[in-house]
């Protein structure tokens, strides 16, 4: 198919190379002609596991270009994904939908034959309905354009495995004819076995908001029981294993740490928690926002647990380094992280911070420049007093820990996200403290 893709950001990149991979003929929209012309030159403005690759590889091979001209786009293709941010809005709880609105505003008005346009944007319920009046109203073909929305469901840093190779397609949507298109451009998806649920637009809708919302709900919930544990001496990893084993719950998502970030998750649970109450659900909005509020409280948490690890000894003028910049490994994206936020924290109370993170340096220096970076791991613990760890990344499990010690002044070490194995960094004479377990 000759397909578009509206909006070049986390959502819209991955997409479009992964509708190129399928086959299909793909330019890419945005605003922005410097991240256009890097795109067309093959190369990737964002950080995705796999992605610079499968970008580099279907720009020489034809399939996908990249442009700045939506009426291009629009006399191209006969599918129109549109993957535009959705950010938080002023009041801090819906989605700022203005984008997706600009873009029907600036495409419909080409639209001159039947085609399909395919929201892919996280939206609010009933943003479907609203945007296929606007692009009946606007479009000089009419009610000839099918609107359909298909909420993404990517983890970042598994942006190209989560569209190739997704657990479930969902599409919300009111005729024959736009199911017919839809199962046209997944067909190599759907012919491997991934299911494909066809719903109406506000199940659609709603159907991202509850994923996202309840896999919130998890980690909140594993991280207030890791909160029982520093509190009592128990041990979260083993609660994790004994919780995990029953199938009616599982071990996924229940990782104690410093809770959840990134553009997606936190912005799609305040959203859930307003649609709750926007439908007047004040139970379901309660129990909601008690996630919200136990995420909310995990910096001040890991701080608690740091001060105890340092046993009196001040932050202040402390050389502390802090591994991890990213919300999570995998990506270079630092919305909302966690670890940066807990870096700042640090630094706020007096400590001398420097950051090391394997992809999220540049990022990183944007967001919060008044911080030291490096992306030399040995090199970001020379000298330290302490170290933290607040990503997951793989290169700290695989680290040898018996160099670092030798880099350190003080080999003292709090793994934030419970991610070590403690023996060999004991053996080589670190302190060890994780969130949530006994023993230092």
């Amino acid at each position: 198919m000759r397909v578009s893709v509206i909006g070049c950001g986390h959502l819209g990149i991955p997409h479009a190379a992964a509708m190129a991979e399928l086959g299909h003929e793909v330019v890419g929209v945005d605003v922005d002609q410097a991240k256009i012309d890097r795109l067309n030159l093959g190369e990737c403005p964002i950080y995705e596991t796999g992605l610079p690759e499968l970008l580099a590889r279907h720009i020489a091979s034809g399939r996908l270009r990249f442009t700045t001209d939506i009426k291009e786009a629009a006399d191209f293709a006969d599918l129109h994904f549109i993957g535009v941010g959705t950010p938080i809005a002023p009041d801090g709880r819906s989605y700022d939908t203005r984008q997706v609105y600009g873009v029907i505003r600036q495409l419909a008005p080409h639209l001159t034959r039947a085609c399909t346009i395919v929201g892919k944007s996280t939206v609010t319920v009933g943003t479907t309905g609203k945007v296929t009046a606007l692009t009946h109203r606007l479009a000089p073909a009419g009610e000839q354009v099918d609107v359909v929305w298909n909420p993404e469901f990517l983890r970042e840093g598994h942006a190209v495995e989560d569209t190739l190779q997704p657990d479930r397609i969902i599409v919300g949507l009111t005729s024959a004819e736009a199911e017919k298109t839809v199962r046209t451009v997944y067909a190599p998806i759907l012919d491997a076995g991934v299911p494909l649920f066809v719903t109406d637009p506000e199940t659609a809708e709603l159907a991202k908001g509850a994923a996202n919302t309840y896999l919130g709900l998890k980690i909140s919930y594993i991280n207030a029981v890791a909160e029982m544990c520093e509190a009592s001496g128990g041990d979260i990893s083993k609660i994790v294993d004994i919780l995990g084993i029953d199938p009616r719950i599982g071990s996924m998502g229940m990782r104690p740490g410093i809770g959840y970030g990134g553009g997606c998750l936190p912005k799609d649970i305040r959203a859930f928690t307003a649609s709750a109450r926007q439908l007047g659900v004040d139970a379901a909005e309660n129990l909601l926002r008690a996630a919200e509020e136990i995420n909310e409280t995990r910096i001040d948490a890991a701080l608690g647990v740091i001060r105890k690890t340092l046993e009196g000894r001040s932050l202040n003028g402390l050389r502390v380094t802090v591994w991890g910049a990213a919300f999570k490994p995998g990506t270079n994206d630092v919305r909302e992280s966690p670890a940066l936020a807990l870096a700042q924290a640090l630094s706020q109370a007096g400590s001398m911070v420097t950051v090391h993170d394997p992809q999220a340096v540049h990022t990183a220096t944007a967001r919060n420049p008044e911080l030291e970076y490096t992306d030399d791991l040995l090199a970001s613990v020379e000298g330290a007093e302490l170290v933290v760890l607040a990503t997951e990344w793989p290169e700290y499990r695989q680290a040898d820990p018996w160099p670092l010690a030798k880099r350190a002044a003080h080999p003292l070490l709090v793994d934030c996200r419970t991610t070590l194995d403690p023996e060999p960094w004991r053996a080589t004479g670190w302190t060890l403290r994780q969130l949530g377990r006994p023993g230092k």
